[in-house]
């Protein structure tokens, strides 16, 4: 198979993204590459894709444990065998991996960077062949980074002993000028191609609140995003604990992750998260590097990070599905001091020096004095950052709350006196779908049958997605407007009344965009089947032991709720779906779209 054949069969893209088909060819030729691509850029697929093509084994040295479990059980998904080498291992499954190896049974094998020295694994290595050496999180290797890690330093000594040198190649989301030269010298890179796309993430939208009680602005936040799943960061294990019971004991549906915690405790939240059986998860900066959950809509900083890099990082956890996401810091003085203590008092490190450490402690305070300035001045929060970075950027980017400012409610006046109205023109007898067709201005049979497509309010938000209106009208049963009879018909509270006769405004906490459809055209998506398909969705991904996610993309899921393909052709079609998860789940999920629309399967 070609490049593009191996994309598609396991992938199911039909073609490669911005940088990704360069790096790809110089693997292929047997160049060093080093990859800057921002979080869901599509870094793995340019090492994934080689790998499959290349005769041996590729070894990717990944510095988290829950990093490498998520992504061989992604790569699993898609028909690709694959392992990881890490301490979670027992010895008796850490032979199997080694036999399984030995015998060419995967292709891809994770490795943590503690093992490379190891006589084990360098006795492993002298008998099998390695075609390929990615170092994922390649800014590990920096003191200038901001993830150090002393075992990445090892990697040029690892590479020497092979016996024959691989490819090398490496990838990060994050690194100035000075980093990158780092990973290349360090690592030993020979005559690297370097391919820097870019660091802008379009999708994700930048707020900076300073907030006189960071409760009241969390909870509002959250309150929001309410059914969607968002990352809370804190800079201490107190702060995770403390914030993690509050909102426990509230009834919102959180867990929490810090090194604290036993590693049963870290990895069943994890899983809860990960799973989307909970929508929010508490964590230090211990949670998160490469994580492969694509659906998160949002990332809040409740404490300031120590350094742009980290923030970056972490905010880039929203967003990796390519829908819309908000990434927002909530600043206060104390974080400062907060960031100022760890400096001072830095966890031990017998691998530098004296000298060493405090060249590090200046650095990390100058990095310091740059979130402080994100934090408190900047006029454009991208901008700011992608020059951070040494990217440079035009004009403001309209996207972020430096440009936008920080109103943060917006009049919905007249889409509540649409609904109330449409409501009562209807005596109060209908559920949400009839209403949300009237408004839209859908000509059902049912809506014809009842004459409701003569009501002055049908096709009154005609201009608004059917989602939008659902949304508005969701807010307005929680807040205590409209309540829902047993019967699933919608009636009006006493309050309305001030909406339509007395000139009672009604305001909500600002909302950016529609993230829950944002990968397709909203106003084409069918929202009672976007609803089936994604119960279908979590049933199957339960009954694998898998997150929904890892079964099909919110991307697809939304595609076929919009396109409803008649049959398997016209559904492999849809970005995302691999020949191997098209085998696996297509004729589950066909089913399904073509019951809700009453059609008969066709026939290969």
């Amino acid at each position: 198979m070609n490049k593009f054949e191996v994309l598609n069969r396991y992938f199911g893209y039909s073609e490669f993204r911005h940088g990704q088909e360069e790096l790809i060819d110089a693997i292929l030729s047997g160049r060093d590459v080093m990859g800057i691509m921002p979080t869901g850029a599509g870094k793995s697929i340019c090492f994934q894709v080689p790998a499959l093509m290349l005769d041996g084994i590729t070894l990717v040295i990944s510095p988290l444990i829950s990093l490498m479990k998520d992504q061989v059980n992604a790569l699993t998904q898609l028909g690709i065998k694959s392992a990881y080498i890490n301490a979670s291992l027992s010895e008796r499954q850490l032979n199997t991996v080694y036999a399984k190896a030995q015998a060419g049974q995967y292709k891809i094998i994770y490795v943590a960077p503690e093992r490379l020295l190891t006589p084990v694994f360098s006795d492993f290595c002298r008998h099998v062949k390695i075609s390929m050496l990615c170092i994922d999180e390649a800014h590990c290797v920096s003191h200038w980074g901001h993830d150090f890690r002393t075992a990445y330093l090892d990697i040029s000594t690892f590479i020497s002993s092979l016996p024959e040198r691989p490819v090398v190649t490496a990838f990060t989301a994050t690194a100035t000028s000075r980093v990158r030269d780092d990973i290349e010298n360090l690592i030993g890179l020979l005559n690297p191609l370097r391919v820097v796309t870019g660091f802008d993430r379009e999708n994700l939208y930048f707020e900076v609140v300073r907030p006189k009680v960071k409760l009241v602005a969390l909870k509002r936040y959250l309150d929001l995003y309410s059914g969607r799943s968002g990352i809370v960061y804190c800079s201490s294990r107190k702060n995770v604990d403390e914030l993690y019971e509050t909102l426990r004991e509230e009834k919102y549906s959180v867990t929490k992750y810090h090194a604290g915690l036993t590693k049963q405790e870290r990895k069943l939240n994890q899983e809860l998260f990960i799973g989307d059986e909970k929508e929010i998860i508490i964590a230090t900066n211990a949670f998160g590097m490469g994580i492969d959950k694509s659906n998160v809509s949002f990332v809040i900083h409740y404490n300031m990070p120590g350094d742009i890099e980290s923030y970056y990082q972490e905010a880039g956890r929203a967003g990796r599905d390519g829908n819309e996401a908000d990434c927002v810091l909530l600043y206060g003085a104390s974080d400062v001091r907060m960031q100022k203590y760890f400096i001072d008092n830095p966890e031990e490190n017998p691998g530098l020096s004296d000298e060493e450490i405090e060249t590090l402690r200046q650095l990390r305070l100058q990095k310091l004095e740059k979130m402080i300035y994100y934090s408190t001045k900047a006029t454009c929060l991208r901008n700011y950052i992608l020059n951070y970075f040494g990217e440079k950027t035009k004009g403001k980017c309209n996207s972020c709350s430096g440009c936008n400012g920080n109103d943060m409610s917006i009049d919905i006046t007249v889409p509540a006196q649409k609904i109330f109205s449409c409501i009562k023109r209807v005596r109060e007898s209908e559920d949400k779908r009839t209403v949300i067709d009237i408004l839209k201005g859908n000509e059902t049979e049912y809506i014809v049958s009842k004459n409701y497509h003569q009501l002055k309010t049908f096709a009154a938000m005609s201009d608004s997605a059917e989602s939008e209106i659902e949304k508005h009208i969701d807010h307005f049963i929680k807040y205590a407007y409209i309540s829902e009879k047993r019967t699933g018909s919608l009636y009006l509270e006493d309050k309305c009344s001030d909406v339509l006769w007395n000139g009672k405004r009604v305001r909500k906490f600002a909302e950016k965009s529609d993230k829950s459809v944002s990968a397709a055209d909203s106003s084409d998506v069918d929202i009672r089947l976007l609803l089936k398909l994604k119960t279908l969705r979590k049933l199957l991904a339960h009954k694998s032991g898998v997150p929904d996610y890892s079964v099909l993309t919110d991307y697809a899921i939304i595609k076929m709720a919009a396109e409803k393909p008649e049959n398997m052709e016209q559904l492999r079609k849809i970005e995302g779906i691999s020949d191997h998860k098209l085998n696996k789940f297509g004729a589950v999920f066909l089913k399904e779209i073509v019951r809700h629309c009453g059609r008969n399967i066709e026939k290969e």
